[in-house]
């Protein structure tokens, strides 16, 4: 799971699109809790798919918490998100 905190951890903060598999998502990653709460929702444009997740970091470990979805589908979303450029 260190791979995927990387990934989420270097997904840019704010709203955003990029591509999943070949689609286009917009995706709006938020901080709370000075920093120890996060939330990554993502919207397929043009198509039906749709992730929520919320990560905790605590003290002694960082979890994941998907919200009605599987803890594999939002790791694979993590894993393959791409950021597009601003310009976009």
């Amino acid at each position: 799971m260190p791979d995927v905190i990387a990934a989420f951890q270097a997904l840019p903060s704010g709203t955003h699109t990029g591509k999943y598999q070949g689609a286009r998502y917009v995706f709006s990653k938020t901080s709370f809790a000075n920093g120890k709460s996060w939330k990554l929702v993502a919207e397929q444009l043009d198509g039906p798919d749709y992730i929520s997740l919320n990560l905790y970091a605590l003290q002694d470990r960082t979890m994941i918490r998907p919200c009605e979805m599987s803890l594999s589908k939002v790791c694979d979303f993590i894993l393959g998100l791409r950021p597009e450029p601003e310009d976009q």
